[in-house]
C-alpha cells in the first residue's frame, strides 16, 4: 500500500524531490496541491498520510507563514530534509534568451534570483506562478512562445524545456529546509535532538531573556527564533523557535519549566536533525504504522 503525501506543487517540483529525499524506498502516491494551506487540509481531511512543506531558504529565509500553518493546522513536524536549489531559466526550443519577455514562478523562486532578474529591463515582466514546475509544464503544453519559467534542472528535463541560463540564483550555498508534517505523535525514539516550540508571552520586562537563559542555562542550544504577529492582538507577538539538544529526558524536563514562565507554550515537533538527508527511526516507525 502507498503512502500519500501531500505537496504544494507537481511531479519534478522541488516539494517533489524533497518527498523522494525523505522516502527513497517507500512507494508514494503524491497528492498535488496548488497552494500550502490545501497541504495542510488534505492531511486533516484524511486524503494524505503526510504533507511536505518548504519552511526556510538560506537566500529568501523563513516561509514565516508556513510555520503559522502548521501551528493553526494542529499538525507536527516529523522530519525535515536539506536541498541543494539550483535555478534554471527554462523555454521552448526555439526560444534564446533575447526572445523571452516574460519569466514565471513561484514567488520564492523569483526572490532567489532577485540579482539576476533586476539585469532585464524595466518593461521585462516577472510573473508570481502557483509553483516552478506547474509554470514549466504550462508553456510547453500550451506552446507558449517568448515565455519562460525559473525552476530547477529536472523539471527542464521532465517537460522537454531548453535550459537558456544556467544556476541564476543569488548565491551558489542556495538551501532550501522542508519539513515533514502529520498528525499529533508522542512516540518519540531515543535518536530525536531537535524540537520546533512555539510561546506567547507576557509584557513583562525581560521576560524573552529570562525563556532564552532558561535555555542556555539547561545546555539547549537555541538554533532559530521568529516572531510572528497574534492576530486580534495588535503588537502581540507569538514566538517560534527550533532548539537542539543532547538529552531527551533534560529536554522534557525543560519544557515544563518552560511551560511555567510563559503564558503559552506549544510543541510543534521534536525530531532528528537531518542535514545527511537520512529518513530518522521515527519515521520508519510511522511508516510501518501505516
Amino acid at each position: 500500500m502507498s503512502l500519500k503525501i501531500a505537496i504544494q506543487g507537481i511531479e519534478s517540483s522541488f516539494h517533489d524531490m524533497a518527498v523522494k529525499k525523505m522516502f527513497p524506498n517507500d512507494e508514494i502516491e503524491l497528492v498535488m496541491c496548488n497552494s500550502f494551506e490545501k497541504v495542510t487540509a488534505s492531511i486533516n481531511n484524511l486524503n494524505a498520510d503526510f504533507g511536505v512543506l518548504a519552511i526556510e531558504n538560506t537566500i529568501a529565509g523563513s516561509i514565516l507563514p508556513n510555520y503559522n500553518l502548521i501551528d493553526t493546522s494542529n499538525l507536527i513536524i516529523i522530519d525535515e530534509v536539506f536541498l541543494n536549489i539550483q535555478m534554471y531559466i527554462m523555454a521552448l526550443e526555439t526560444d534564446t534568451i533575447h526572445d523571452i519577455i516574460e519569466i514565471h514562478s513561484h514567488p520564492v523562486a523569483l526572490l532567489q534570483c532577485k540579482n539576476y532578474l533586476q539585469k532585464f529591463p524595466p518593461y521585462f515582466k516577472i510573473i508570481e506562478g502557483t509553483d516552478t514546475a506547474s509554470v514549466a509544464k504550462k508553456i510547453k503544453e500550451e506552446n507558449l512562445k517568448g515565455v519562460a519559467a525559473i525552476a530547477g534542472k529536472q523539471v527542464a528535463k521532465k517537460f522537454g524545456l531548453k535550459i537558456l541560463e544556467s544556476k541564476i540564483q543569488n548565491n551558489s550555498q542556495n538551501q532550501t529546509r522542508f519539513v515533514l508534517v502529520g498528525k499529533n505523535n508522542k512516540n518519540y525514539s531515543k535518536e530525536v535532538n531537535k524540537a520546533t516550540l512555539k510561546f506567547k508571552l507576557d509584557h513583562r520586562v525581560g521576560s524573552l531573556s529570562n525563556v532564552l537563559q532558561l535555555f542556555s542555562t539547561f545546555e539547549i542550544n537555541l538554533t532559530k527564533i521568529q516572531s510572528l504577529p497574534i492576530i486580534g492582538k495588535p503588537w502581540q507577538y507569538a514566538f517560534f523557535v527550533d532548539v537542539f539538544f543532547k538529552d531527551y529526558t533534560l529536554f522534557n524536563e525543560v519544557t515544563k519549566v518552560l511551560e511555567k514562565a510563559v503564558e503559552e507554550l506549544k510543541i510543534i515537533g521534536v525530531y532528528k536533525q537531518n542535514f545527511d538527508n537520512e529518513p530518522s527511526q521515527l519515521l520508519k516507525t510511522l511508516i510501518n504504522e501505516k
